[in-house]
């Protein structure tokens, strides 16, 4: 619904499109995109996925009509290789809802070529940080690195009467000291999020949060992390944002 919705986190995705400039392309790591090792969209015109079910039929009648870019694609494959891993081209994924529902907000005119990378649920933190690692030398091609997922997400305790309300501290037990970690500067206690208070809890399958360590590995050597936004729906969706730049 963030796609649709007015909230403080559709606003602040209206403003970072901006904010941020037009890049040359857009490298996606979705948590709605799940393959053994990395793979890559492919192809001119990429469908847009409507991979959900029970909401509104506006959210259905939504295309995101962005430009594939291939080239950027075998890129980040070439960049993949030279570190070990072996990824793989996925023509028939397309833009998936973790690709265009920020997309939508932070580019709504689709003019910018994107690929969507995978995660892989299968692998752990450390794996996705060593992704994002191997992708650091795209922020010096005028490639913006976009990990998309969730700060927090367990739907099956999501509270539809909880806006406007405290969030539940079960999460915030979670998002609190993993965001102060993010801010120090702490890599090795960013990737061992499973060790914090509530984690399983706030996270029942890691897919969400694992763009987060694909953004933050693609900073380079030295992450920093800066807090752009946060905001909490219905009672325990954490929707924070972060910038990592590096050296």
């Amino acid at each position: 619904m963030l796609a649709i919705e007015d909230s403080p986190a559709g606003r602040f995705l209206d403003g970072l499109g901006p904010a941020i400039g037009r890049p040359r392309a857009i490298l996606v790591a979705s948590a709605h995109f799940e393959s053994p090792g990395p793979a890559l969209t492919r192809g001119e015109r990429p469908a847009t996925v409507h991979d959900f079910g029970g909401f509104p039929a506006a959210l259905y009648a939504l295309r995101y009509p962005a430009a594939g870019a291939d080239e950027l694609a075998a890129r980040a494959a070439d960049l993949l290789a030279r570190e070990g891993f072996v990824p793989r081209d996925d023509a028939g994924h397309g833009f998936d809802h973790g690709v265009w529902v920020p997309l939508r907000r932070m580019y709504p005119q689709a003019d910018v070529p994107v690929v969507a990378l995978s995660v892989d649920p299968r692998a752990d933190a450390a794996w996705h940080y060593r992704v994002g690692r191997a992708l650091a030398p795209l922020r010096d091609e005028g490639v913006l690195v976009l990990g998309s997922g969730g700060f927090s997400h367990n739907l099956r305790e999501l509270d539809w009467r909880a806006d406007g309300t405290a969030p539940a501290t079960w999460m915030t037990g979670f998002t609190d000291p993993l965001r102060d970690r993010l801010l120090a500067g702490d890599v090795a206690g960013v990737l061992d999020w499973q060790r914090l208070p509530h984690a399983l809890r706030n996270h029942p399958s890691p897919e969400h949060l694992l763009p987060l360590f694909v953004a933050l590995g693609a900073a380079g050597d030295t992450p920093r992390a800066r807090l752009l936004h946060d905001s909490v729906a219905l009672g325990s969706l954490a929707l924070d944002a972060f910038a990592f730049d590096g050296d």
